[in-house]
């Protein structure tokens, strides 16, 4: 269930997913707001569940992760309970930063980051074809990440949210 947002709470969600570190002094500021209201809306955000969450984002590179693959996954069926088993099985896996479940010619994409093509090779063997029900994998080494980790742009938003 979506939330009816007004302008200036974009504004705020905007400002919060370019920089969730702000202070509300500064916040307030940027969105034309005195520190009381803003600091209401930031909190009913939070309580409404439109805020999920705050984290620091790593430099892949800079922790020694920045190999990704992208691995398509077939399973050998696509029962409700293999579907729930799978999903729990996929989410202890660290290195799977993302699990898409697909409508087409495979049933799942994952990106998986790992050190390098070794760390992936083992991850591919010990893991990954080892989760519920995958009958087929396809790996495609991503050479360069030309954009991750979007945010969406509240304030250019045609919708009615």
């Amino acid at each position: 269930m979506y939330r009816k947002l007004d302008l200036i709470d974009k504004k705020i969600l905007d400002e919060l997913q370019k920089n969730g570190r702000l202070s509300i002094v500064d916040l307030a500021e940027r969105v034309n707001l005195t520190k009381t209201p803003c600091s209401e809306r930031v909190k009913r955000l939070e309580k409404d569940g439109v805020i999920d969450s705050y984290r620091a984002i790593l430099n892949p590179a800079m922790v020694g992760m920045n190999h990704v693959t992208m691995v398509h996954i077939s399973l050998s069926s696509i029962s409700n309970e293999l579907l729930i088993e799978f999903n729990e099985a996929v989410k202890k896996i660290s290195e799977v930063q993302s699990c898409l479940m697909i409508a087409g010619q495979f049933d799942y994409m994952l990106m998986v980051r790992s050190r390098d093509i070794a760390h992936f090779r083992d991850l591919l063997g010990e893991k990954i074809s080892k989760l519920p029900g995958v009958n087929q994998t396809n790996s495609f080494a991503v050479m360069e990440t030309v954009k991750e980790r979007g945010g969406i742009n509240m304030t250019d938003m045609r919708s009615g949210i």
